[in-house]
């Protein structure tokens, strides 16, 4: 027969201890070890180092160099059928891709909405003033897309900006919407708020508006044409 051996009692407590601290040690290893699996699958590498932090505080766990990613840009502003129509017969009218006049039309049609202007009309001006070219530069010193002076709307420019964001086709459609905007508004009207975008108004044949408006009508008629087909 085999001796009995009866432990002290704080050998026992001990012993105790130690079998709870064994057990909960294989419990969370094996949960480390099936959120393993599931992390590779799933790419959830962060949700692994944690899990290794609770196991051991006192390594330091040192995680994968991230490779820096290129700033997400502002999800593209959808054009309406309208301007996407317009956006077909600018692009085979003045011989610009679809891409670079993407941005273009993007901007004219959210600045007319908050403007409460007609977009058609901000890209029929731009047809006009600059065929189109973001870098076109006037014997007077009128610049961009819609050919802003720039000496006379350097407060409407984002802060901090120089006179070189007239260049930027963004930047030059939203001040020269404004810029519109209020010569309509002084003119009580859209053909003599063209004359004096324009510096014409006091050509009594309205000359200027009559372009402008005459390209806003083939715009309309390239969009018409999108919608019925």
């Amino acid at each position: 027969m085999f001796a009995t051996t009866i432990l002290p009692p704080a050998m026992l407590r001990v012993s105790s201890v130690v079998y709870t601290l064994a057990q909960k040690f294989l419990m969370v290893a094996g949960l480390v070890f099936v959120m393993g699996l599931i992390g590779l699958q799933a790419g959830h590498a962060g949700l692994i180092d944690g899990l290794k932090s609770l196991m051991f505080p006192g390594e330091v766990v040192v995680a994968e160099e991230e490779v820096a990613e290129e700033p997400v840009e502002e999800a593209a502003v959808s054009l309406n059928p309208r301007m996407r129509g317009a956006l077909d017969y600018v692009s085979r009218r003045y011989r610009v891709s679809t891409e670079a006049l993407q941005p273009i039309f993007a901007t004219a049609q959210v600045v007319g909405r908050e403007l409460r202007l007609d977009p058609l009309l901000i890209i029929a001006v731009i047809g006009v003033e600059s065929g189109f070219n973001p870098f076109s530069q006037s014997v007077v010193g009128a610049q961009g897309l819609m050919q802003v002076m720039p000496r006379f709307h350097m407060d409407k420019l984002p802060e901090e900006a120089d006179s070189s964001a007239f260049l930027d086709p963004v930047t030059n459609v939203q001040v020269g919407a404004k810029v519109l905007k209020e010569s309509i508004r002084r003119n009580g009207g859209v053909e003599g708020g063209l004359q004096q975008f324009a510096g014409a108004s006091n050509d009594p044949d309205r000359r200027y508006s009559s372009k402008v408006l005459a390209e806003k009508q083939r715009l309309e008629q390239a969009a018409q044409r999108l919608r019925t087909t």
